[in-house]
């Protein structure tokens, strides 16, 4: 049977606890873990590898991976600025992982998905990928392994600590093994996604008539800052004041629905507007006939959102053993103004699961069935 256990220690290293906690788990656990993973915060990269051996000798952890992040997640709870680990044991006796160490030089002079393919050596069910941002393009990787792997959901998010590169690791699965990213093959386990981008769609759902690049000229044969502009006036008073700054584009990912929702749209950045020409300049590349609707990001969206992505599973008969939860450092309590958001609304939603994750520079998740590199997003993995 699969079981999970998790532990979120907030506090500087400490060989004692962390042999404690690993002890405890591996007790609570019934046996020596699969696999387990480690995010831990900064401070504890100048121990990574005592804190590794630690973990191996005192859990019976044959396979440990991880990473730095500048905030942790647990079960209900988020340190966002604390220092500390959060660990999840794994017991899955029909699952195999195996780690792919990856470095920039392969995307640097990768020629397709048939490079990837050969790299990885074999498919796998699910990926887990874990990443450097300073030093390793993952949007690039990502676009191509998707190609290499379809179908294959992707799940991670991007390294991150206080002060940039010299903070941030990736490790694993051997004591003082490092690298520029890592993918984690998963068989024998199914996962669930859930990508949580925290917008709303406001306005008018339209085709995309005229683009170039990045600059999105017109919308339904109309300038594109024009229906920006009409799906602003759209909102309540109190909504146009937290709507700036906070408005997006989303692009539909299959164009085959006939109704656009959450869910739908892969969120991406608006980076400029001009009222003379009508461009709107955005992080995308958007495709004429795609749909593109705008989206508004605010506290109260990301919570409904988050909610109505989960009630689903919830209902199901079936529940996860544990979960992992990958967080936007621009979400927690600078979005909703108050800690443990995301993972309380895991927790009340799904029950008190095991749970590992941390607040990243970017996260990693399908939609509509393709995996995306994101921003302001919370990409969760439901382990069954």
């Amino acid at each position: 049977m699969n079981r999970a256990v998790s532990r979120l220690l907030l506090h500087a290293f400490d060989e004692a606890r962390v042999r404690t906690a690993a002890e405890e788990m591996r007790a609570e656990l019934g046996g020596a873990p699969t696999l387990a993973l480690a995010f831990l915060s900064a401070g504890y990269a100048s121990h990574l590898a005592e804190f590794q051996e630690i973990v191996a000798v005192h859990g019976h952890v044959p396979f440990l991976a991880g990473c730095t992040g500048s905030g942790l997640i647990g079960t209900s709870c988020e340190g966002e600025t604390s220092e500390g680990f959060s660990l999840l044991f794994l017991h899955l006796p029909e699952a195999k992982v195996r780690a792919v160490p990856l470095c920039q030089a392969q995307v640097e002079t990768s020629q397709g998905d048939s490079f990837w393919a050969e790299v990885a050596g074999r498919p796998a069910q699910a990926w887990l990928l874990l990443a450097n941002p300073f030093r390793f393009d993952a949007d690039t990787w990502l676009r191509e392994w998707n190609l290499a792997f379809p179908g294959a959901p992707v799940l991670g998010g991007l390294a991150s600590g206080p002060r940039g590169d010299e903070e941030v690791t990736v490790f694993g699965p051997a004591i003082g093994d490092t690298s520029d990213a890592l993918a984690l093959a998963l068989d024998g386990v199914r996962i669930e996604t859930v990508v949580s981008q925290g917008c709303r769609p406001i306005g008018e759902a339209l085709p995309v008539t005229r683009a170039e690049e990045h600059l999105l000229y017109e919308l339904g044969s109309r300038p594109a800052y024009q229906v920006l502009e009409q799906a602003f006036n759209t909102l309540a008073e109190a909504d146009k004041q937290r709507a700036r700054g906070n408005l997006f584009a989303g692009l539909v990912v299959d164009e085959y629905k006939e109704k656009f929702a959450r869910g739908d749209f892969l969120v991406r950045n608006i980076l400029g507007a001009d009222p003379a020409t009508g461009a709107v300049v955005v992080g995308a590349h958007p495709r004429t006939g795609q749909t593109l609707q705008y989206q508004l990001r605010d506290a109260a969206s990301a919570d409904e959102e988050l909610k109505a992505l989960l009630a689903p599973l919830a209902r199901r008969a079936e529940k996860p053993v544990a979960s992992l939860l990958f967080c936007c450092n621009g979400r927690g309590k600078n979005l909703f103004g108050s800690p443990d958001h995301d993972a309380r609304v895991v927790a009340e939603t799904l029950g008190p699961l095991p749970s590992a994750g941390f607040f990243c520079n970017g996260e990693i998740g399908p939609v509509a069935g393709r995996n995306f590199l994101h921003a302001y997003t919370a990409s969760i993995g439901l382990i069954y």
